[in-house]
């Protein structure tokens, strides 16, 4: 009666997931015109926290319990996004040196965003720089919460009968985030992979804490645009 209960708790995940990820795919390929990418991008994160919330409220979740709980202390939470940070780029440094040196990687065809906010900034026009980063910075706490809180819990959920789970769970939600940036296996959808392992171990190992790798995710963004 047990290995059935837990059956059927690991089908209810996978039928979680399948749902999450159908949808996540759908309104990422969505396209709205003449309207900035940020609106896209809320139109993703929105509607993916909204299912998440609804099959997290079945299982009796909050997002408290997956780690958005408030900081014991801000300094140390700052120092370990730092650290975070500073890990990020040294791997993505390695990355672009063994790419370069070694491995033939087609580039995305997808233009870089932030391009504008960069340009609006050097031509003193701060109003837009920081009234788009506001959104940026939501954008990437939402991103946290989906894939470091969300999906590591839930694809952990799918394999718990395996002792490597949460392995498992980081490799996958990496893959997922990084692919979805592109939709191709490129420099941009492995590098943003990358980002998301280092994520997922952080927030593991930081006691499943979202804040520490919001602050990060917050810092490359803002270094991206800039």
């Amino acid at each position: 009666m047990k290995n059935r209960s837990k059956e059927n708790n690991q089908f209810g995940f996978l039928f979680d997931l399948i749902i999450y990820i159908t949808i996540m795919f759908l309104i990422r390929k969505t396209s709205i015109p003449n309207t900035h990418y940020l609106v896209t991008g809320f139109l993703y994160s929105g509607t993916t926290l909204l299912v998440a919330t609804w099959q997290m409220r079945r299982r009796g979740i909050t997002w408290k319990s997956l780690g958005l709980i408030r900081p014991k202390s801000i300094t140390i939470t700052f120092l370990k996004a730092g650290i975070i940070t500073a890990i990020i780029i040294g791997v993505l440094l390695i990355f672009n040196l063994i790419q370069d040196s070694f491995l033939v990687v087609k580039e995305s065809n997808e233009a870089v965003k932030g391009t504008n906010t960069g340009y609006s900034l050097r031509n003193g026009d701060y109003g837009y720089f920081f009234s788009v980063i506001l959104f940026v910075w939501l954008q990437s706490a939402l991103e946290e919460l989906l894939e470091r809180g969300f999906l590591i819990t839930w694809i952990e959920g799918l394999f718990s009968n395996l002792k490597f789970r949460t392995a498992i769970a980081i490799i996958i939600q990496a893959c997922i985030w990084g692919f979805r940036h592109s939709y191709d296996i490129s420099e941009r959808s492995i590098s943003v992979a990358l980002i998301g392992i280092i994520m997922g171990i952080a927030y593991v190992k930081l006691d499943r804490n979202l804040w520490p790798v919001i602050i990060a995710h917050c810092t490359m963004n803002t270094m991206s645009m800039v």
